[in-house]
């Protein structure tokens, strides 16, 4: 399955403040916010959602097309994704841009708040998918992750017109776009991607029922966080899948790209939608107890007992021999 991976390529700085957001907002002046934070602890990580996903994918033992815009500090992340099996050749170099900077305080809650710097992403806007197309053959599946907002609907519209199915992974940049625009990357996307906040945003933007929804896609794949994943589609029975137990916290960022990886890699190797969604919890859980979106170590035996303690010994023995790590 020949997968592009289309989003956001970052270099993350991740801080840890002990306490707890919440107790920094004051109810009655929320019109005049003016925060601090003095944290703990700087992680300073490879990220960007298109980097994660499409990292994760090629440890899994997929070829990844990476579709990005990055400044000219990409040369030692390039070497690195290619090691693992991305492929990169699609990545686009700014002449004048640095690479996008993520920043994200997390709590002792693991509430976060974050920022993001575009940098060279807001040329994204300029890369054509079809020539991406022409130079790897037929694209299975395009992933169309959270970047310049131009350039989501831009390769949105490419994906129809060359007859590519789409995947909708819009995550937080569902704040800042139009119902119009949420409306025009979500119709006819085979997947939809969001967490439970995010499902509710994009009723809310869009004006649509959850119903309505589903008209428009193929499966309505929504993160629970430690309540699993719901899968809902009009053509299949809605499936849920609880969550891996017994997880180790260290830090979340990058949980949510981690299960988009395992669960596209379990349906590239031709697994049903429940296998997918187990992958991916089980990638999730790995990622959620290690510092930093890139940071987990892959073991064969280690993913198998996961997935038996998780969902039993024959969703183990089916996903151990598909994979590749």
């Amino acid at each position: 399955m020949r997968i592009a991976v289309i989003g956001s390529i970052a270099t993350d700085h991740l801080m840890s403040f002990s306490g707890k957001i919440k107790d920094q907002l004051v109810a009655d002046s929320l019109e005049n916010v003016s925060l601090s934070f003095l944290v703990e602890h700087l992680d300073v990580r490879r990220g960007g959602v298109a980097g994660n996903i499409s990292l994760g994918l090629g440890r899994l033992g997929l070829n990844p097309v990476l579709v990005g815009a990055v400044g000219q500090d990409f040369g030692e992340y390039r070497s690195f994704l290619e090691q693992h099996g991305v492929d990169t050749k699609s990545v686009h170099v700014s002449e004048t841009q640095h690479s996008s900077r993520f920043l994200c305080t997390t709590d002792e809650e693991e509430n976060q708040i974050a920022s993001f710097y575009a940098g060279a992403m807001s040329e994204m806007r300029d890369v054509d998918l079809k020539a991406v197309a022409d130079r790897v053959g037929d694209l299975d599946l395009a992933l169309i992750g959270a970047n310049d907002p131009e350039a989501m609907l831009r390769h949105t519209d490419q994906c129809r017109q060359l007859g590519v199915p789409f995947a909708a992974d819009i995550s937080q940049q569902l704040a800042i776009m139009s119902g119009d625009d949420v409306r025009k990357l979500v119709d006819d996307a085979t997947y939809l991607f969001t967490n439970e906040y995010e499902a509710t945003l994009l009723l809310k933007n869009t004006g649509w029922s959850e119903a309505e929804v589903l008209d428009r896609v193929g499966s309505w794949v929504t993160t629970l966080g430690g309540d699993g994943v719901r899968i809902s589609g009009k053509s299949h029975e809605t499936i849920e899948i609880p969550s891996v137990p017994d997880v180790k916290v260290a830090e979340p960022t990058g949980v949510g790209d981690a299960f988009r990886a395992g669960f596209l890699w379990a349906l590239g190797v031709n697994m049903t939608m429940e296998r997918a969604a187990q992958v991916g919890c089980v990638f999730a859980s790995i990622v959620l107890e290690a510092v930093g979106p890139q940071e987990y170590t892959l073991d064969r035996s280690e993913f198998s007992n996961r997935v038996a303690k998780a969902y039993g010994n024959d969703a183990a023995a089916e996903i151990e021999s598909k994979l590749r790590v």
